[in-house]
């Protein structure tokens, strides 16, 4: 199976969010936002806790008030994970949360207001240490960009970023990151393509108002995998009407389809037919609610018959084929028979023994097993 992806990425100014490396070669970072109430510091702080435990690398938070504002230093000091705070307009937010303890801040330099407001953001970011995002989104373009263009198009949103970006550049602050977002997919993935040759900063990848889960899974996919597989993009957000969790989800199995990154078991199924010889769908489904807590990266491979299943599991770490019983493999090789009805407990038992096995072999402590009631693990 290949391992290195052939996808060459543009090479971008590396910035720091936090502890998290944005650009350079650091690896492509996820991000989710929370939706809950800035204000609620307990709830705000339960979500970011749970994004991080499904894998984001960096959340970021409307801050609307200053009592948002102060509730953000709140949530930072509970919290390990960066946190960028999004701003619009009141110029004041942003540097009362640089001195809570931002990672970044994602504003629009055009929207601060007068040119010594925008400096005294710049001053802060680059007192404290913090870079900024430039964030443009084709639904709130400057009405002179709207009127010269008639409608968004990508050299709007291109011009709209290159205007912000001036601002900075006669502040000699290089320490941004740009986004580039519309809702319909083909504009978007112009209008990084435009920017992508003009600048050095990394670029943030999303498509805006995707939708739900499914529509707006499929059409980030399509957006986002299009940039990527050209080597365009330094971090990315899955944007979803749909728990914020299921954004980070997404976004790894975008990053993991064109190896990039993974996290965690990547399955491989059939979509399951008449010749399949254990219900492939309900084992599939039960696996992947089972095998949440794991993070390690692993090939498990789940096919119904043996048309597709014995190719398709000696390339997993850890495979199955339909049979009379079915035939479970390990690294490439056959390794034990196993009936349906203990097929799901067999296969989640043998996943979490490999990986403990290999992190014996890798000096790594050993990760608890956490046992289901009933007796299945």
């Amino acid at each position: 199976m290949q391992t290195n992806p052939p996808i060459k990425r543009r090479r971008a100014r590396l910035i720091h969010v936090g502890h998290v490396p944005v650009g350079g070669d650091a690896p492509i970072a996820v991000q989710s936002m929370t939706n809950t109430e800035t204000c609620d510091v307990a709830a705000t702080v339960s979500q970011v806790e749970a994004l991080a435990r499904a894998g984001a690398d960096i959340v970021r938070v409307s801050v609307p008030t200053m009592e948002a504002a102060e509730a953000f230093g709140a949530i930072k000091r509970q919290v390990s994970v960066p946190l960028v705070a999004d701003i619009h307009f009141d110029y004041r937010i942003a540097l009362r949360v640089a001195e809570l303890g931002a990672d970044c801040l994602r504003i629009n330099p055009g929207n601060i207001g007068r040119e010594e407001r925008v400096r005294a953001v710049v001053d802060s970011a680059r007192d404290h240490g913090i870079p900024l995002r430039i964030g443009v989104n084709a639904g709130s373009l400057e009405k002179e960009l709207q009127q010269k263009y008639g409608e968004p198009t990508p050299e709007a949103l291109v011009e709209s970023a290159l205007r912000h970006i001036d601002i900075l550049d006669r502040l000699d602050f290089q320490d941004f990151k740009v986004s580039l977002k519309a809702s319909e997919v083909f504009m978007t993935v112009a209008a990084y393509r435009l920017l992508a040759g003009q600048i050095e900063q990394p670029l943030h990848l999303g498509i805006t108002e995707a939708g739900g889960l499914r529509a707006g899974t499929v059409k980030s996919a399509v957006g986002i995998g299009m940039l990527l597989a050209e080597g365009i993009g330094d971090t990315l957000r899955v944007s979803l009407a749909a728990d914020p969790v299921e954004e980070v989800k997404v976004g790894y199995d975008i990053l993991k389809s064109l190896r990039l990154r993974s996290r965690g078991i990547n399955l491989v199924a059939c979509p399951s037919c008449s010749r399949q010889r254990f219900d492939v769908i309900a084992t599939v489904n039960a696996l992947e609610a089972r095998l949440e807590d794991i993070n390690e990266s692993l090939d498990v491979a789940v096919i119904g018959c043996v048309v597709n299943g014995p190719g398709e599991a000696r390339e997993a770490h850890i495979g199955v084929t339909g049979g009379s019983p079915n035939l479970l493999y390990i690294d490439g090789r056959p390794h034990h028979k196993v009936g349906d009805e203990a097929l799901l407990d067999e296969l989640e038992q043998t996943i979490r023994d490999y990986l403990q096995q290999r992190r014996a072999a890798a000096g790594v402590d050993a990760i608890p097993v956490v046992v289901r009631q009933g007796g299945t693990r």
